[in-house]
């Protein structure tokens, strides 16, 4: 599969998440097999492109390609300013985001809010195409299926968008007004892949390599897009992409293994933030690895209360060489438990 002139090793993608898939756990996310990742969404105003938090998110040092920047707004000639401006720090893949459902984004009329004035949405898309062609940048795009169930337009927009240049697109499953809440519904993914000739792509509620597979031959999507499953296990993308390959699964990772993992993730994420702020902003990350585990909870509340990076490493290490004591593997994931279920049945 190519976006522009990139061939990308596999169809299992890491999905943008704001506050989450930060330069430190996209390269964590490349190294455990996701095929393409795509940074936090980076404001399209110049009057924050200063602040600290959009040159971190401008921060692109030893990341694989393609290097892919997510950018949000609501003005067409700023998001084409945007554009150009990740594109002299190192971006080489722009993603327009119209699928963000967070208040504070679409009270703004960004995100998936835009999906409510096509009009506006198919300026900013062709404005950011034309920016982008003469630096030889493809740009996809991120959206919802509606604005709401009474107006679901995805498919509508889609061929509009690929009418002005997008060279792929992403399609969560859900309504900006569901949120994240309910079942996503592939239905409209599927009459979207119909539509275009572009590449699309599958995102929402794909939390294992069993439902990988069933959505991919669902919508005849080209690719899969995981976000909340990644949380906490970012090796499911090698899980996700050997299964569509091989039809079988891997075994779960090694407890020295995750060890190993989560201090070098630690260690970059405190490079990145400094320390007062990554041993703060860490600890999410440290949750969602050993919330399901034994004794997962004890170190939660030991880390909340730590504020130095050696000393939250030292905790997690030592969490985890006792947790080597127990166990070799990491007990298995809740889809795994749930097909072994169903083979004895």
């Amino acid at each position: 599969m190519y976006i522009g002139p990139y061939a990308l090793p596999n169809r299992v993608f890491a999905a943008p998440m704001a506050g989450v898939t930060d330069r430190p756990f996209r390269c964590l996310c490349k190294a455990l097999g996701a095929g393409y990742a795509v940074s936090e969404m980076v404001t399209s105003r110049r009057d924050l492109w200063d602040s600290l938090k959009t040159s971190r998110r401008a921060d692109h040092q030893g990341e694989t390609a393609p290097i892919a920047v997510q950018i949000a707004g609501t003005d067409a000639q700023m998001m084409a300013e945007a554009a150009v401006y990740n594109i002299d720090r190192g971006a080489q893949i722009i993603d327009i985001n119209m699928g963000c459902p967070a208040k504070k984004v679409c009270n703004k009329w960004a995100g998936s809010a835009l999906m409510q004035n096509e009009a506006l949405a198919l300026e900013i898309a062709a404005a950011v195409v034309q920016a982008c062609q003469p630096h030889g940048v493809p740009v996809t795009l991120k959206m919802r299926t509606g604005w709401s169930v009474a107006h679901r337009n995805a498919v509508a927009l889609a061929r509009a968008f690929e009418g002005v240049g997008i060279q792929m697109l992403t399609v969560h499953g859900r309504t900006r007004e569901q949120g994240y809440k309910g079942q996503a519904e592939y239905d409209t993914i599927a009459a979207v892949k119909a539509a275009v000739a572009v590449p699309v792509v599958a995102n929402g509620d794909i939390d294992s390599p069993q439902k990988a597979q069933q959505v991919m031959h669902q919508t005849g999507a080209d690719a899969v897009m995981i976000g909340r499953a990644a949380q906490g296990r970012p090796w499911i993308f090698r899980e996700v992409a050997y299964y569509l390959a091989t039809g079988e699964h891997l075994a779960a990772p090694l407890v020295a293994e995750v060890r190993r993992l989560l201090l070098d993730h630690l260690a970059e994420h405190h490079g990145l933030y400094g320390e007062y702020t990554g041993v703060r902003s860490a600890r999410k990350h440290i949750g969602w690895y050993v919330s399901s585990l034994p004794a997962g909870r004890i170190l939660q509340q030991q880390v909340n209360t730590i504020e130095t990076a050696a000393e939250q490493l030292a905790a997690v290490d030592a969490y985890f060489r006792e947790l080597a004591l127990r166990m070799d593997r990491l007990p298995p994931a809740p889809w795994q438990i749930q097909e072994a279920e169903e083979v004895c049945a």
